[in-house]
Parts: C-alpha cells; sequence; structure tokens
C-alpha cells in the first residue's frame, strides 16, 4: 500500500479436500442419477456403471454410455473389479460413445427439466 492508493486485497483459496461426481443422464425422461465417492478411481466407476446397467437399467436390452476419455472410462476398469461373467453381463448391455477430444458431456449433465 502507497499514500494516495487503495489498499488491495486478493482472494485466498483453501481447498478443504476433494470428492468425485458421477452423473448419468437420461435427458429424454428427464433423470439424472447422481453419486458421490471419496475418489474417481476404475473400481468406483465399474462399481456406479454395475449399478447403473443391471440395477437400474435391468430391463433394458442395451444402453449407450456417453463417455470422455478419461483412463478409467474402458472395459479394463470393470475386468480388474469384477468376476469375468459380470463383466460380461455388463459389457453385453452397453455401448460405449465416447466423445471427441475435445468436446463435453457436461451439458446432458448439466441441464435439467424440473
Amino acid at each position: 500500500m502507497k499514500p494516495g492508493s487503495p489498499e488491495k486485497y486478493d482472494y485466498e483459496y483453501a481447498r478443504n479436500g476433494t470428492c468425485n461426481i458421477f452423473a448419468a443422464v437420461e435427458p429424454k425422461a428427464g433423470k439424472h442419477h447422481i453419486q458421490v465417492t471419496d475418489h474417481r478411481k476404475r473400481e468406483d466407476f465399474a462399481k456406479f456403471m454395475r449399478w447403473l446397467i443391471l440395477t437400474r437399467y435391468k430391463s433394458a436390452k442395451k444402453v449407450n454410455i456417453v463417455l470422455d476419455n478419461l483412463n478409467t472410462h474402458f472395459v479394463e476398469s470393470f475386468e480388474e473389479t469384477f468376476p469375468s461373467e459380470i463383466v460380461e453381463k455388463i459389457m453385453n448391455k452397453t455401448k460405449f460413445v465416447y466423445t471427441l477430444k475435445h468436446a463435453s458431456w457436461l451439458n446432458m449433465a448439466e441441464i435439467r427439466k424440473d
């Protein structure tokens, strides 16, 4: 601060931890399925997808999943987490649709019809 100059303040950001949010959206039905986890590890992704595919959409023949190319969003996450029978069940009902490198699925997750 100098004489004749106003005092200046700067914002100090204090991080209080992190978490992960999985968001599955069924746009035409206006449904959002949200799960918060402490991490975004392969196992976390695989467990969320198992619930989504085999529980929430158990009667669906095929579920299209729009994903970005994060390193957890691949079949290896299921193979590392579940026995092969569960992996096969999940993969037989799932079609992964990957976004382009600079595209985003976030618009679908952030838009809500209330």
